[in-house]
Formats: C-alpha cells, structure tokens, sequence
C-alpha cells in the first residue's frame, strides 16, 4: 500500500511542471482509475488518503478532495494540514476556515501555523477573529515553536495589530532569520519604516551573538 501512496507522491510532484492546464492534467492522471481500484483496505490506508489528497490538491482539483477528505472517518492532524496547505495554495482560504470550524481534533502547531497563513491570506473579520482566537486559545508549549510563532507575526502584521505581534516577537527566545524577516516584512507593509531599518541593523548582532 506505501508503494501506491509513493507513486501518488512523486506523480503530485511532477505534475506542476506539466506544461498542459492542470485540470485537463487532472483529468488525464486520474483516468488511470488508482483510486478507483483501491481495495477497501487500501482506501482507508490513512498515508495512502493523504497521498490521494497532496495528489488533487496539486492537481487544482479542489471538488474531489473536498469530496475524498469529507469521506475519511478517521482524519489526521496531518491531512488537516495537508488540505489547508493545499486549499491556499489554490487561492480557496475562505475553505480552510470552513473545514476547521468542522474540526472534530485539537489543532496542533503545524494545523496553527497553517490556520495562520490562511488568516493572513483573507485579512477580514472573520479571519481576525478566528485567528486571535486561535492565539489565544493556543497551547503554551507552542508559543516557543518559530515556526508557529512567524506564522502567527505574520498574521497579526497583516491584520495591522503591530503591537501584538511585537508581544510574540519579544518573547521567542531563539529567534532566527525567518522570524526576524517576517517582523521587516511587517513592519515595511505597515509602513513603520525607521523600525525596519532598526530590526534589520539589529539582524546580524543578534544572530551572530
């Protein structure tokens, strides 16, 4: 089964170099019916779900794997994922909200990161509610993660809550390239340029302290 789910993987990869329109790709690829001649047991092979779903998702077909993530009993923090990556990607972020409002699983710190960006894409007030409150509510042990962290800067910036995501900024203690960028990033899009040339002479003190 690992050997299907490998095989949707590196056909998902080639297919935006493809030079053809991508639905017209996707209608091609999946005329090979893989999934379709899936057995039972197979299609419930939850590495061989998120290969399918990385498959249409890179495809631009976003109707079948909305159809195929709403079919899976037991979804993973990391099919979340998956589709939130893939439904921004495909300029759907409005859906990713959809889908987390249906959330039946705590969120973890790579389903927040995500929820962020897709916050951040949409920039309304539903995305600033939903993604403060997310802000809020999320674990402590995160707090620490640059990644989630940056994700979460970011965000805020684009929300133009500059003091919040200074708040966050502050109290990473590892802060690395990426977090000191997306903080120039926002504060250039906020227009607070004398703080940008500031963080970013501080840049190479800091990192090479």
């Amino acid at each position: 089964m690992r050997e299907i789910a490998e095989i949707m993987y590196q056909v998902a990869k080639i297919i935006p170099r493809l030079p053809t329109p991508l639905p017209h790709v996707a209608t091609i690829v999946r005329g090979i019916r893989i999934q379709q001649g899936l057995s039972s047991q197979s299609r419930n092979n939850s590495y061989i779900q998120a290969a399918l779903l990385c498959f249409y998702l890179e495809c631009k077909d976003i109707d079948n794997a909305m159809h195929l993530f709403s079919s899976i009993t037991n979804k993973s923090n990391y099919m979340y994922t998956v589709m939130f990556k893939g439904l921004i990607t495909n300029n759907a972020a409005e859906k990713v909200l959809n889908l987390f409002d249906e959330m039946k699983i705590e969120p973890d710190q790579f389903n927040l990161s995500t929820l962020f960006n897709a916050c951040a894409v949409l920039n309304n007030n539903r995305a600033m509610k939903t993604g403060k409150k997310l802000l809020d509510e999320m674990p402590e042990n995160y707090r620490n993660n640059n990644i989630t962290s940056t994700s979460a800067i970011d965000m805020l910036m684009k929300f133009g809550d500059v003091e919040s995501a200074e708040r966050i900024f502050q109290s990473i203690k590892a802060k690395d390239i990426i977090t000191y960028g997306a903080m120039v990033k926002g504060y250039v899009g906020n227009e607070m340029f004398e703080k940008a040339l500031d963080l970013f002479e501080q840049i190479h003190l800091s990192l090479t302290n």
